[in-house]
């Protein structure tokens, strides 16, 4: 399933547990097309939607939002039930829902250069839920940019967790700024830099990161002029661990997805999987899980395919790339397409429970042993490669591209990037 999104502005590491995420289907080339609506060869249909609508404001991927008066849920034919609004670190602001539950905005203004979440849930006369999740940041002081850091400080993540940086103006100097940020691994592996863009700067290792690894990411970006004055406002340290290793591997033409733990491989687990059709086939190549939701909401209208399809209750979804690539259950097609034929609009579907209380279908039991940072590898005969700024998915860059997509064009020593490795 893919969207247009933007992934640092919120936590990866941090696990949804109720209707969270708004989001499309699909992957392959630039046009969006979904599969959440149902699958083809012997799908059910698709359940119906509650007739509550929620207004979120500001729309998903905002940035430089005024600090007052700018964030706002509204909702009609409906009550609100729950709105949480949290910064990365999980720290919530108040907020207040009006007497009649139509409405809901920020007790005071909210800070600056600060990434939030937005999650909003409602429902209709019937009890039926509906579901929105909304990333934004807010505007900068002025003259001034900060970095949004993945994975959050004190995560335990994967061992395919790449470090990415994505500030928030445009950097033009990008050798002082990568000089401004060491990532430093114990024990000690190389660790190189490699910039996309002017806002987005990443760190890994040449090969996955070792279980147990201990990471540290030294931001010394005060007063660091990134651009015409326009200088740093950041000096401080995040650290994650790398926990157990897990890396499996889909085989979209066996239908398959082979889970396999620790430093050797061992296989775990076979599961059976259904992929994207020919005509809208599943990205290939290395994939990193970013965020999980135990539910979420799967809405055509953001993927600009109208009302085509809205499924709110998506269950034990696993987000692989930005623009919408899922690992997600199914409830709602016929249980033999999985491991048999790959019917889905590019995403991999597993069978699944309603609800995403089961945690005994195969999505399920591949949720609770998932998380942020482990490593999909899909293999097929056919179909585009996952583009490396597309999610957290730079190991598809070979390491010798990676070493040279950094300002400072220096193999780094063992243990660090950044300022170390000048």
């Amino acid at each position: 399933m893919r969207r247009r999104g933007r992934l640092w502005a919120r936590g990866v590491a941090a696990v949804a547990c109720c209707l969270a995420v708004l989001t499309g289907c699909g992957s392959g080339g630039p046009a969006v097309v979904p599969d959440g609506d149902a699958a083809t060869g012997g799908a059910h249909a698709a359940p119906s939607s509650s007739r509550a609508v929620l207004t979120v404001q500001p729309a998903d991927g905002a940035q430089d939002v005024p600090s007052e008066g700018a964030v706002r849920v509204r909702v009609a034919q409906g009550r609100l039930v729950s709105v949480r609004l949290a910064d990365t670190r999980g720290t919530e602001v108040p907020g207040t829902i009006g007497p009649d539950g139509s409405g809901w905005a920020p007790d005071g203004p909210l800070p600056l250069g600060t990434a939030f979440t937005l999650d909003s849930v409602a429902e209709d006369d019937q009890g039926q839920k509906a579901a929105q999740h909304t990333a934004f940041t807010t505007v900068a002081r002025a003259h001034t940019f900060v970095a949004f850091f993945t994975p959050e400080d004190g995560s335990t993540v994967g061992v395919g967790m790449p470090v990415s940086l994505r500030f928030s103006r445009a950097i033009t100097d990008r050798a002082a700024v990568e000089k401004a940020v060491q990532v430093s691994a114990d024990p000690p592996v190389p660790v190189a830099a490699h910039w996309f863009g002017g806002q987005r700067l990443d760190f890994r290792p040449q090969r996955y990161w070792a279980a147990g690894t201990r990471v540290t990411v030294a931001l010394r970006l005060k007063d660091v002029q990134g651009a015409p004055g326009e200088f740093g406002s950041q000096s401080r340290d995040v650290h994650f661990t790398v926990g157990r290793a897990q890396v499996s591997t889909v085989d979209l033409d066996a239908h398959t997805l082979t889970v396999r733990a620790g430093q050797g491989g061992k296989v775990v687990r076979v599961l059976k999987v259904s992929g994207g059709s020919p005509e809208h086939s599943t990205y290939r190549g290395v994939m990193v899980v970013s965020e999980k939701y135990k539910v979420t909401r799967m809405n055509s209208q953001t993927v600009g395919m109208g009302d085509e399809y809205d499924i709110q209750d998506v269950p034990h979804a696993m987000r692989l790339t930005t623009s919408g690539t899922f690992l997600h259950g199914n409830y709602w097609a016929d249980p033999r397409v999985f491991g048999t034929a790959n019917t889905s609009h590019g995403c991999i579907g597993l069978a699944d429970a309603k609800g995403g209380a089961s945690k005994d279908s195969p999505a399920g039991w591949l949720f609770e042993h998932t998380i942020p940072g482990d490593v999909l590898e899909v293999k097929a005969a056919s179909g585009e490669v996952v583009p490396p700024q597309n999610g957290l998915n730079g190991w598809n860059v070979p390491w010798e591209q990676w070493v040279a997509g950094s300002a400072l064009r220096r193999v780094p020593s063992a243990g660090a990037a950044g300022s170390a490795a000048r």
